[in-house]
């Protein structure tokens, strides 16, 4: 006779098979999107709206549109390389090495953050652990752990919504088990053939305050989108 917890393991779905899903829903052709970013401090929050590009996973190009002070900074990363344009200064800088770990306009989010756009299951094994219910919906609990050394957190939990095939709460975690971010995804919609979740909140658990809320208020997949913007030509237009 089985013991009762390989029984239990038994009825639950392959793990790559659940994060294969969650990949069709969250990742696209292109995604063109514009933003809000709320950063929550101990005292006070402040919001930035951006306008985003992407296409596949190493092409992405965001401006801030407000406030006035961050007005006109863009981001562009090309492959494994990111650069950011300041008005202020007229200057373009590449982020890297340790820079990669700073803080994106004081959010919860770093840039290694903005840099990890790749799908799932190139970068993690997944396995199926227990389920668990979030906001009345049912999840499976999936454990993710790096197969590449380049993966910005060494293990992730997911909880992912076992009929939308959306992650619902995320926890990641470096080497050493030590959690050092939590996510909780939110505002699920269907966008074309797609469950997507238009509310994200970053919060690190290494930092004070109620962390950073990432609210999508348009987002269109499968787009075209111009050769141009994907040009360090276009941090200065």
């Amino acid at each position: 006779m089985l013991p009762l917890i390989s029984l239990a393991q038994a009825q639950y779905p392959d793990g790559a098979e659940v994060i294969r899903k969650v990949d069709e829903n969250m990742t696209a052709r292109t995604v063109q999107s514009e933003e809000q970013m709320i950063v929550h401090g101990r005292r006070s929050s402040r919001t930035m709206t951006t306008r985003s590009y992407a296409r596949g996973h190493d092409e992405s190009y965001t401006e801030y549109l407000s406030p006035p002070r961050e007005e006109g900074t863009k981001m562009l990363k090309l492959d494994d390389r990111l650069w950011l344009y300041s008005p202020s200064t007229d200057r373009t800088i590449q982020i890297s090495g340790h820079m990669l770990r700073q803080s994106v306009m004081g959010s919860d989010m770093s840039y290694e953050d903005v840099m990890e756009d790749r799908e799932l299951l190139d970068i993690y094994t997944a396995k199926v652990v227990g389920e668990d219910t979030i906001d009345g919906r049912k999840t499976w609990v999936v454990e993710l752990t790096a197969k590449v050394d380049d993966a910005t957190y060494h293990s992730r939990k997911t909880w992912v919504d076992q009929q939308r095939y959306v992650p619902l709460r995320e926890e990641l975690f470096a080497k050493s088990g030590q959690l050092l971010k939590r996510i909780t995804l939110s505002d699920i919609k269907k966008i074309g053939s797609r469950w997507f979740p238009t509310k994200m909140n970053y919060k690190d658990v290494l930092k004070d305050g109620q962390g950073t809320d990432f609210i999508f208020t348009k987002i269109e997949f499968d787009v075209d989108i111009p050769d141009y913007i994907f040009t360090k030509a276009s941090l200065k237009k």
